[in-house]
């Protein structure tokens, strides 16, 4: 692997709004042909650092205020979201954000428009993209928004490829996700990782399949790292499972229990 790293976060802090403050000192590595894994609870901050990577986070009044973030060794303060792309960075946003009106086959070709590929380069590509999604070749002339979640995961995950990205941002691939498409999302992440040479940094709740998917993996909450390590060390960790699975020594036991109350939600 290279010594300097396709992406570092040194010490980054963003606001919101100017007064909302969403990382406080965030710092991660990924070096090229890594797979890294960003996990934390639903507001730690995952989606932030993300999208301070692809210069996201201003179209949604957001702003890095200290810190850098290099692209290999280059501060990319000076590129706009147009230009990470042009870099090799993309971001497949979380939500699987596709044209619904829009087949299929045309959403993914909006994401070769950016890097001005011939019409062959184009055909491999769209090629390459159906070899990797078989079951969205079937539905390729189908309105985007008519196919299943996973589907339009894949969708989304194979507009970002159709960009030719060296980096890909992956946030919260398996939200709303059957467990067999969880699988093979990853599974994609894994062969494009080892055939392609594509690097990932993954923003991921279920941390035992992003993990077990992971070289590299970095915990956050409340906008901090609070832990880091390679991804067999976090998922062999006490602290890890018990932050989400619920391992810890105090945990109460409710085998044999027949009857429940409905719990009140919780807002947090």
């Amino acid at each position: 692997m290279s010594e300097t790293p396709i992406l570092s976060i040194n010490n980054i802090e963003a606001l919101y709004g100017g007064v909302i403050q969403a990382l406080n000192g965030v710092t991660l590595n990924v070096n090229k042909g890594e797979v890294v894994s960003l996990l934390g609870a639903n507001g730690a901050g995952k989606t932030t650092t993300l999208k301070a990577c692809s210069r996201l986070l201003e179209a949604e009044r957001g702003h890095v205020t200290k810190g850098v973030i290099e692209l290999n060794g280059q501060d990319i303060a000076q590129y706009n979201g147009y230009e990470m792309v042009k870099h090799g960075v993309v971001q497949v946003l979380e939500g699987r954000h596709i044209f619904a009106h829009l087949s299929v086959e045309d959403n993914l070709l909006t994401g070769s428009f950016i890097q001005n590929m011939s019409r062959a380069e184009t055909k491999r590509s769209l090629e390459y993209v159906y070899e990797l999604f078989p079951r969205i070749k079937d539905r390729r002339k189908n309105p985007g928004g008519l196919c299943s979640g996973g589907e339009q995961q894949m969708i989304a995950v194979g507009r970002a490829l159709m960009s030719k990205p060296t980096l890909i941002l992956l946030d919260e691939p398996s939200m709303g996700l059957a467990p067999q498409f969880i699988e093979q999302i990853f599974e994609i992440v894994k062969r494009l990782n080892e055939e392609e040479g594509v690097s990932f940094l993954v923003s991921e709740q279920n941390a035992m399949v992003a993990l077990r998917y992971a070289s590299v993996g970095y915990v956050i909450d409340n906008g901090r790292v609070v832990k880091k390590g390679l991804a067999k060390e976090l998922l062999e960790s006490s602290d890890v499972a018990e932050m989400y699975l619920g391992g810890g020594k105090d945990a109460v036991s409710f085998d044999g229990v027949k009857y429940y109350h409905r719990r009140r939600p919780c807002f947090v």
